[in-house]
């Protein structure tokens, strides 16, 4: 088997940057060997039609997603959420659409950064208020598809009307 490939197996099962130390101790090769099928491993991918390239950053060798494809992540990976941002999308999904105002009576003023997240990972959007400074917060689609809810119970509906 090419050096190059058990490299490309390394930054694949790694999943962040990996030292040239680090992978000449875990192929067990020499430094010049190593570095030599890491430029036949980043040639490679420079002349292949893929989504995929080696980068070489501060911290070592990555193997990650070409830029032009980053648009693809947001649909695809799952939101890492903080526990105060899931609290924060309850309580919009909750009471939607919620005014951000009173959401940041009920949850504090740290809501507004949860709610600039929330808005990045798509599951919320903001709308200007036609009268007054505030936004309009609301759950999307993205929301109901990723959390796999066709719509909240109508227990949540009544007590909004209330």
């Amino acid at each position: 088997m090419r050096l190059a490939t058990t490299i490309e197996a390394i930054l694949y099962l790694q999943a962040k940057p990996v030292a040239i130390a680090d992978l000449v101790s875990i192929s067990g090769q020499e430094k010049a060997l190593v570095e030599d099928a890491l430029m036949e491993l980043m040639e490679d991918y420079a002349h292949r039609d893929s989504a995929l390239e080696i980068v070489e950053t501060n911290q070592g060798y990555s193997l990650q997603l070409r830029a032009a494809f980053q648009h693809l992540i947001q649909d695809f990976v799952p939101a890492d959420l903080s526990t105060a941002s899931l609290r924060t999308l309850a309580a919009i999904a909750i009471k939607s659409p919620l005014l951000q105002t009173d959401l940041i009576e009920l949850r504090g003023s740290g809501a507004y950064q949860q709610v600039q997240e929330l808005v990045e990972t798509g599951f919320v959007r903001k709308r200007k208020q036609t009268e007054g400074r505030s936004y309009w917060l609301e759950i999307t689609d993205k929301f109901h598809q990723y959390f796999e809810i066709d719509s909240l119970p109508l227990d949540f509906a009544e007590k909004k009307t209330k």
